[in-house]
């Protein structure tokens, strides 16, 4: 999952608790600019924040086995604009 995916999940979830960014500062003590930039899918710090924030919005990282595939050629035409 990428890291504007799990932005739109927070401040989803969030929403859904009826928090707002500063009430969830208060909750979780992560500087709000911090939860602004983790929603954003700009968030390139610690971990142990990123608990923090989602436990307090009742989320959790699940980590699982990276699926490789190997795309098919009409996705690798699209991916490269080839009409032929």
């Amino acid at each position: 999952m990428y890291r504007y995916e799990i932005g739109i999940k927070i401040k989803t979830s969030r929403k859904a608790l009826g928090l707002t960014q500063k009430q969830l500062q208060e909750k979780t003590h992560v500087h709000k600019t911090t939860i602004s930039e983790m929603e954003n899918g700009r968030f390139t710090g610690s971990f142990d924040l990123f608990e923090k924030v989602l436990d307090a919005v009742e989320l959790e990282f699940i980590v699982t086995k990276k699926i490789q595939r190997i795309p098919s050629l009409n996705e690798i035409q699209e991916l490269f604009g080839d009409d032929n």
